[in-house]
């Protein structure tokens, strides 16, 4: 008899197996792929080793402006790829080595009961679930993958050879990931996005300023645009990146219950289902689709399996990264939400260009946008695009979770030269907007 018993080994998953092992309860953790899940092996690590090679080709292509010389740059596609898997594997390896005294079952699952689990025609019989199985690429009904030419973002991290012209159909966070990787790399890049602007969920002005950004690039922008309009014949490759679908099937969800809304599970504030002692995390609750909130959904929903103290998952201050060129990163309320904040809210802003070390690498596009409550309130948000703008907002998340004003911030000292000094340089100089 397990305490409790995982299924998915993603983020939520991973996460949550550990807090169990930290409070002394026999668990086991049962993946029926790799253990990583999208993350590791489809998601965040794949494209970010891609991403990261693209920027070190773009920076070789300029190193001239630094006095470095380079004669017959080219790019090795092969050796990118075998990069991003070595990553891959040697993270994968770490993850292995910290589930001592967890039992890692590689395996299909299926709950057959409230208390019990169905593995290779054997049964486990434990006092608590955890479902936190991911979720998958959405397909469009008119643009079905046929893992050749119409391919998702999993099958657009194994390409044998770079395209030579890409259709990304979707201007969200994916989307334009790939569509910012794939034009440095050289391809021909058209973006489609139904939306009004690139980025739909970001703060309107960096939406704007990365749809410039991607059109210098030589990207076709197309945004408020109807896809049946677009002649798909040019291209060699169409990447659909239009969102992700919970991976709920095939658990026996329905027999036992449990409230699904499509294929989103149901969870309450504690991410209890709607069956007492199976609780749910990760992207299969939809609740945010990214891998540190699923890693903290796992944590909370051990926690309140065991402990006697219940906490809400909180979902008010979760960053967003994007690892475009430059950078997006954001947290908490956008300018453009402002409005409806009780009190009135007001905006600081610090451009790269005044920042000595954006200089220093010449990476001066993008700012450092803060909202605060009213001139004397806390920080309730911030969004930036520019360099290292992945990086920097932990800082915002930090001073929104711990009620940080301007005030506080004006009297700290920043280190100098770095990038960071220009979120207080935000609040010395610019005065609110």
């Amino acid at each position: 008899m397990y305490d409790l018993a995982v299924i998915g080994a993603g983020w939520a998953g991973f996460n949550a197996a550990l807090r169990a092992k930290e409070l002394g309860l026999a668990v086991c953790l049962i993946e029926s792929r790799q253990i990583g899940g999208t993350c590791l092996n489809h998601g965040c690590i794949p494209t970010k080793a891609l991403i990261t090679c693209a920027k070190i080709f773009s920076l070789a292509k300029r190193s001239a402006d630094f006095g470095v010389e380079l004669d017959n740059l080219r790019l090795n596609w092969r050796l990118i790829q075998e990069r991003k898997n070595k990553v891959i594997r040697h993270l994968a390896q770490g993850m292995h080595s910290r589930m001592s005294g967890i039992n890692f079952i590689n395996s299909v699952a299926q709950i057959t009961g409230p208390g019990e689990i169905t593995v290779d025609g054997q049964v486990i019989r434990t006092k608590f679930i955890l479902i936190a199985t991911g979720s998958s690429p959405a397909e469009l009904p008119e643009l079905k993958f046929d893992q050749e030419r119409i391919i998702s973002s999993d099958q657009a991290l194994t390409l044998g050879q770079i395209p030579q012209s890409l259709l990304v159909v979707g201007g969200g966070v994916i989307g334009c990931e790939f569509a910012g990787l794939f034009a440095t790399l050289g391809s021909r890049v058209t973006i489609i996005e139904k939306m009004p602007g690139l980025l739909p969920a970001e703060d309107k002005e960096v939406s704007r300023k990365i749809e410039s950004i991607f059109k210098k690039k030589g990207i076709q922008v197309y945004t408020g645009a109807d896809l049946s309009t677009l002649d798909l014949k040019p291209y060699d490759k169409i990447l659909v990146c239009t969102g992700r679908t919970p991976n709920s099937q095939g658990l026996a969800a329905q027999d036992l219950g449990l409230v699904l809304e499509g294929h989103k599970i149901i969870v309450d504030a504690y991410l209890k289902t709607s069956v007492g002692n199976i609780y749910a995390a990760g992207d299969c609750t939809a609740k945010s689709m990214l891998a540190h909130y699923a890693a903290y959904q796992g944590v909370v929903a051990v926690e309140n399996m065991f402990s006697g103290n219940k906490q809400a998952a909180d979902y008010s201050v979760v960053p967003v990264c994007i690892f475009t060129d430059p950078q997006i990163a954001s947290v908490g309320v956008k300018e453009n939400a402002a409005s409806v904040y009780p009190g009135q809210a007001k905006v600081y802003r610090f451009d790269f260009r005044a920042n000595a070390l954006a200089q220093i690498a010449d990476e001066t596009e993008g700012w450092i946008k803060i909202i605060t409550a009213g001139d004397n309130g806390p920080v309730i948000g911030a969004s930036i695009i520019g360099p290292q703008a992945t990086e920097l907002i932990s800082v915002l998340s930090t001073a929104i979770n711990a009620g940080f004003t301007a005030v506080q911030f004006r009297a700290m000292i920043f280190a100098h030269p770095t990038l960071a000094e220009g979120i207080q340089e935000a609040f010395k100089h610019s005065g609110g907007i």
